[in-house]
């Protein structure tokens, strides 16, 4: 990608002014930012202090094209000259095909709708509403799921801490043993209206849900005239070196939530209803004055237009082999979770927030979602040079921090 620079123009303050100025006017809810980025280029960013730093987290899998990358510069720029926004009283040829493509992704041309929304808990709040159109209410999620911070999305969001300063929150939600398969087995029957399950779980680690909990999930909830949501917000558009993780399960659900890598880091999200769940919502039943925008759908149609002809899905499968093998061989990873380009390194002692910090300090960015894991969702033009030098850098601070 030569010749895209962002933001050449210096800083008009320290990465430090900057966080004084951050304090003083943004609400605390993310806590005190690590670094203050200017311009990406690539895999790689720039804090305001002219810092270079690896980028091996995508903004949590969201840069799937990197920074700055052309055809999405061109893409997003072409289409505001052309037409930036209308309300959803009209349609648009970008939104219309973009609609199409992601039910071919889906494999479920002429067999399902998509309902557009901004963001990934925005996909899943469309589609707990969904849910409800079934006349049923109770839905089975998995512990250790995240599936957002919206007042729908987090009452379906495991994590006891997020929810329970807001409670009480919408929905019957019922929490399900992570992967035990009796407990799926006993907990579905005719009034429960939806089982939602991450493929594999971010937020706790990059945890891989097998294929035969989904095949079995699939199964039950057919029997029972009850809905299979899949969550593919982290996990879809190649991030795992398939358009959606779940077909490797061999398996078709009734409702996909995507978002992230979908935009390539412009707002854009979907519900993607399949068969009959496609149907279930009518008029003034839901709405949005963003969602499936004609920038959002431009950004979107030109994502996977790249992923599509650079052939990005093999090439997220080629690294997670390189890198996977490569952090194998250091005596404190205990295991590489994941798929593709979204993989968790299992630590032999609970110090993944040093790792993660220390790595900062070494110019690389990651994540460390649980005490032991690290989580890498790189973009998926990642080079061969930059996952190797990945590699070298992130077993070096393992090295040291265990030291």
């Amino acid at each position: 990608m030569t010749g895209i620079v962002a933001h050449t123009r210096a800083p008009r303050a320290s990465s430090a002014e900057y966080l004084e100025r951050y304090k003083a006017s943004v609400m605390n809810t993310f806590g005190e930012p690590q670094r203050v980025l200017v311009r990406g280029e690539g895999s790689r960013v720039w804090d305001a202090d002219g810092n270079s730093y690896l980028d091996l987290l995508a903004g949590i899998a969201v840069n799937a094209l990197g920074h700055a990358h052309p055809a999405l510069t061109e893409s997003v720029t072409t289409q505001m000259q052309t037409l930036g926004h209308v309300s959803n009283f009209f349609a648009t040829e970008p939104q219309i095909v973009l609609a199409e493509r992601l039910l071919a992704i889906a494999r479920a041309s002429g067999d399902g709708h998509v309902f557009f929304t901004n963001s990934g808990a925005e996909a899943n709040e469309a589609a707990f509403k969904v849910t409800r159109k079934t006349g049923r209410k109770k839905i089975l999620v998995l512990e250790g799921s995240f599936h957002g911070r919206t007042m729908g999305a987090l009452a379906l969001t495991s994590k006891a801490a997020y929810r329970e300063p807001f409670e009480p929150l919408p929905g019957e939600v019922e929490w399900l043993e992570f992967g035990d398969l009796d407990a799926l087995t006993n907990a579905i029957d005719e009034t429960v209206a939806a089982v939602l399950i991450e493929p594999i779980q971010g937020e706790a680690g990059v945890r891989v849900v097998s294929d035969e909990y989904l095949q079995k999930a699939r199964a039950l909830t057919t029997a029972n005239g009850t809905l299979l949501w899949l969550d593919e917000v982290q996990t879809g558009i190649g991030r795992t070196g398939a358009w959606f993780d779940h077909f490797r399960a061999g398996i078709k659900p009734d409702l996909i939530t995507v978002a992230k890598g979908l935009g390539g880091g412009f707002p854009v999200g979907a519900c993607i209803g399949l068969g009959t769940a496609g149907e279930l919502l009518a008029p003034g039943n839901h709405g949005t004055t963003f969602g499936g925008n004609p920038l959002a759908a431009a950004a979107a149609n030109a994502v996977l237009s790249v992923i599509e002809a650079d052939g990005l899905l093999a090439r997220a499968n080629e690294l997670s082999a390189v890198i996977r093998a490569g952090l194998l061989a250091h005596p404190n990873v205990v295991d590489v979770t994941g798929r593709g380009l979204l993989l968790g390194i299992v630590l032999s002692e609970p110090v993944a927030a040093k790792v993660q910090m220390a790595l900062l300090d070494a110019g690389v960015i990651v994540n460390a979602p649980t005490p032991d894991r690290i989580r890498l969702a790189p973009p998926l033009t990642l080079t061969d040079d930059e996952a190797n030098a990945a590699i070298a850098t992130i077993s070096t601070v393992i090295s040291e921090v265990f030291a």
